[in-house]
């Protein structure tokens, strides 16, 4: 996926969607300015394509405020849905090498690194939905803790009767409704 190099027409473009995004939900970032984000996005060439990779994937990356996270500016898929292009995954690549049978076309770990990306964490899962709901009908993995990855488990979250809903399962699984959301810093 970091191979797909995007022409500067389409850079361009994608700079437009995401000032229209950005403007159109002031909520989710209320500190930040557009002019000093496409200050950062022109000085941080890597970081743009990361971005066009989580828009071209189904993310609908936007700026979003996390009380974890001062001071950065944090794009995140804003999809109402995991992003399509990222679903049905296992959660890393030592789960996808674990399936002997049916194993799923890769792993959600090893795609966001190769986006240049990171899964959300717990609790930027719930900052997320602050600005939400997401995840009504799909799950997405998020970044584990090594003490239950070290047990063969891993977590996924998602919004339900109303509120966010933290899951494990097998790091191995994966389901055509759950794939990953992420993050990218720039600073």
């Amino acid at each position: 996926m970091s191979e797909i190099k995007p022409t500067t027409k389409e850079l361009k473009l994608l700079i437009d969607k995401l000032r229209d995004r950005f403007e159109t939900n002031l909520n989710r970032h209320p500190s930040n300015d557009w002019k000093e984000i496409e200050t950062f996005l022109a000085k941080n060439k890597k970081a743009l394509l990361s971005i066009y990779h989580l828009e071209e994937s189904g993310g609908d990356p936007d700026v979003v405020e996390l009380s974890t996270i001062k001071g950065d500016i944090v794009f995140i898929d804003c999809s109402k849905e995991t992003p399509v292009g990222r679903r049905s995954l296992c959660y890393d690549k030592e789960a996808l090498d674990s399936r002997k049978e049916n194993k799923p076309n890769g792993s959600a770990t090893q795609m966001a690194l190769d986006m240049g990306v990171t899964l959300l964490t717990e609790q930027e899962y719930f900052d997320l939905q602050k600005y939400g709901p997401f995840d009504m009908k799909t799950s997405t993995w998020l970044h584990t803790p090594d003490s239950i990855r070290k047990l063969g488990g891993a977590i996924f979250g998602d919004y339900k009767f109303g509120r966010v809903f933290i899951y494990h399962n097998g790091a191995q699984s994966y389901y055509a409704v759950r794939g990953f959301r992420a993050k990218i810093k720039i600073n």
